[in-house]
């Protein structure tokens, strides 16, 4: 009887690392374009994801900004745009093409991966520094100035050891 409580409890273990590995394996989120990414491969770089819809007008004048920071430092920021109205595929993209949307669009929210709850306010941005972790969120339309004020006070260097 003891041996067969030692099998059970090890077979709960072995379970229980499967669970956990399993929990850990990278998510992937699908753009768009018809590609995927994961936030490990934006690591280096400032993410700022920002939530939009069509019949928001303080989004509309966001838009451009966005699209401009982008453009300014496409080696060290990446701006990510999710449709708050939940749109995918080509009707994802019709509206994003409509609005002059520059950057790229998720399908997915992300907004789980980093604990973080919706405002009901928009637009929207989730600030992602360099390593990856969740800084902030930003409420209202942004500015390129302020934009560029945000990825600026975020420290340069990815430091992985803290």
């Amino acid at each position: 009887m003891r041996s067969l409580y030692r099998i059970t409890l090890a077979l709960f273990f072995v379970a229980l690392m499967g669970c956990s590995a399993d929990e850990q394996a990278e998510r992937h989120y699908h753009l768009a374009s018809g590609e995927q990414i994961s936030f490990s491969d934006l690591e280096g770089k400032v993410v700022l994801i920002n939530y939009w819809a069509e019949w928001c007008s303080p989004c509309r004048e966001e838009i451009p900004e966005l699209n401009a920071l982008q453009h300014q430092f496409v080696d060290e920021v990446v701006v990510l745009g999710v449709n708050f109205d939940g749109l995918v595929g080509e009707e994802l993209a019709a509206q994003a093409k409509k609005m002059g949307i520059e950057f790229a669009l998720l399908e997915d929210d992300p907004r789980e991966e980093f604990g973080v709850a919706p405002s009901g306010v928009l637009p929207e941005t989730l600030v992602i520094d360099r390593r990856g972790e969740f800084q902030q969120v930003l409420l209202g339309p942004q500015s390129l100035s302020s934009l560029q004020h945000v990825v600026a006070s975020l420290p340069e260097e990815m430091n992985l050891s803290q």
